[in-house]
């Protein structure tokens, strides 16, 4: 049995952790910390956790960790999991990062994009990017996992057949995507207020959101080439979920048919991204690990589209994906 803790439990990443590991076969949650006005017992944080939870979230204690763990699911902010991530390497632990500050090798574009110094250097450079679909093999028995972004993950499942067989222009893609408002987190704010996000759509970010040079560093590793990025995000006045569309320009005619073939045969031992007939809807992968995927043409442009649930296979979900493999487990435990 595997033993999972999780830094920063009291958050929505960390509810879905518990509740993903409490149905899993070969793992259990031993040991749940979040800051000291945050603790208490799980199902008393979350009342959804009854009966499938009762252990203490606590402030840390490295020793009692330590004893109860192996892997770590460090649900921290960006900026202040690489406080934590050596200390728990260190300990002989496996850890899984929700954070950016694995995620970006180029420092000078980590620190310009977070405004902060990276001081975990040596890790940052053993560390590998967790999305299955793409960097499976790499991700086995290893150390430290970036787990990426939720709109990463959405972009780069729409398009990764396309950037792979180097069938679109790498330096124009637009990636058009609508989130949830869960992906601001837990912390209330006035932009998310009911009053405020009630039917209601905007866009934010513009032209600065830092998850556009990780979309751009992942994609040129899969095209084998750089790829430009033009990311826009936009919020919705729902819980969970994220839409991408993705805009690319063929370097040939490609029809529809073709198109299907390619993400159907690229996709066809995966277990966890769909290939569908027509646009994708969040509400079909809400609380799943999901991904689905479709992709048409319009107007000499090739439109990959994506939808995942962001808290899940945007973040949780993919965690638990990446800790079976780590620890050579069937990949979709606790999943299904």
């Amino acid at each position: 049995m595997v033993r999972a803790a999780i830094i920063g439990a009291s958050g929505y990443t960390g509810l879905d952790s518990i509740e993903i590991i409490a149905r899993h076969p070969q793992a259990e949650v031993t040991y749940l910390t979040a800051l000291p006005e945050e603790c208490g017992r799980a199902d008393k944080v979350f009342g959804r956790l009854k009966g499938k939870c009762d252990l203490d979230i606590e402030p840390l204690d490295m020793n009692k960790l330590t004893e109860l763990a192996d892997v770590v699911l460090c649900c921290l902010p960006h900026k202040v999991s690489m406080g934590f991530v050596p200390k728990l390497l260190g300990a002989g632990l496996k850890v899984i990062d929700f954070s950016a500050d694995y995620r970006i090798k180029d420092i000078k574009i980590y620190e310009q994009y977070y405004q902060v110094e990276h001081t975990d250097t040596v890790n940052l450079e053993n560390a590998v990017y967790g999305l299955p679909e793409l960097f499976r093999d790499q991700i086995k028995g290893k150390n430290l996992i970036a787990n990426p972004g939720c709109f990463p993950t959405g972009m780069l499942l729409a398009i990764a057949p396309l950037l792979k067989e180097g069938l679109v222009e790498t330096n124009s893609i637009i990636n058009n995507a609508v989130t949830g408002t869960s992906g601001a987190g837990k912390n209330p704010s006035s932009t998310f207020h009911y009053p405020n996000m009630n039917e209601n759509i905007f866009a934010y970010g513009i032209g600065v959101h830092r998850h556009m040079p990780e979309m751009e560093q992942v994609a040129s590793a899969v095209a084998g080439q750089d790829v430009t990025v033009l990311f826009q995000p936009h919020v919705g006045p729902f819980d969970r979920g994220i839409l991408s569309t993705v805009y690319c320009q063929p370097k040939k005619e490609m029809s529809n048919g073709k198109l299907a073939e390619l993400y159907n045969d690229f996709y066809k031992n995966e277990q966890m991204v769909q290939v569908c007939v027509g646009s994708p809807k969040v509400k079909d992968v809400a609380e799943t690990n999901y991904c689905h995927v479709y992709a048409t043409t319009a107007k000499g442009k090739i439109i990959g589209f994506s939808a995942i649930d962001n808290l899940v296979k945007g973040a949780s979900g993919q965690a638990i994906q990446n800790m079976n493999i780590i620890f050579d487990m069937e990949e979709t435990l606790g999943l299904r």
